[in-house]
């Protein structure tokens, strides 16, 4: 696992803990490779029973597979304006966080759990949409 040292836990604005840096991250930069556990497709509809339904990333080329990010990977909050954005490698069984655009020291690291930043479909406990 690679990380930005200067990555930390805390409680977020938007409920719960999130993801912060303690220094600046300019545009472009890798933030973090977390390695994940990736869960059978038979094992999927399990998952939305359990409290690990909000912290998994679809997984494979058809998304029928679950992963479990580790390391910082299932802790980045939802935001329609991200300043950061994840890559699934299939290859490699990481999920990479990069920047989009440059992160103040103390600021939030946020990706579109839609996949894409510029996506803004609904994401499961959005009732509103974009915010």
């Amino acid at each position: 696992m690679q990380r930005i040292h200067s990555l930390f836990i805390a409680p977020s604005n938007l409920g719960g803990r999130g993801v912060f840096t303690g220094e600046d991250i300019e545009e472009g930069a890798l933030i973090e490779i977390c390695p994940v556990i990736v869960l059978p497709e038979k094992e999927l509809p399990i998952i939305h029973g359990t409290f690990l339904h909000d912290y998994y990333f679809l997984w494979g080329d058809e998304q029928k597979q679950c992963a479990i990010a580790l390391g910082y990977g299932s802790l980045y909050n939802h935001s329609y304006q991200p300043n950061a954005k994840y890559l699934l490698d299939y290859e490699h069984r990481t999920i990479d966080f990069y920047c989009l655009k440059k992160i103040e020291a103390g600021e939030e690291i946020l990706v579109n759990y839609n996949g894409e930043a510029h996506l803004q479909g609904k994401v499961w406990f959005d009732k509103g949409g974009e915010r």
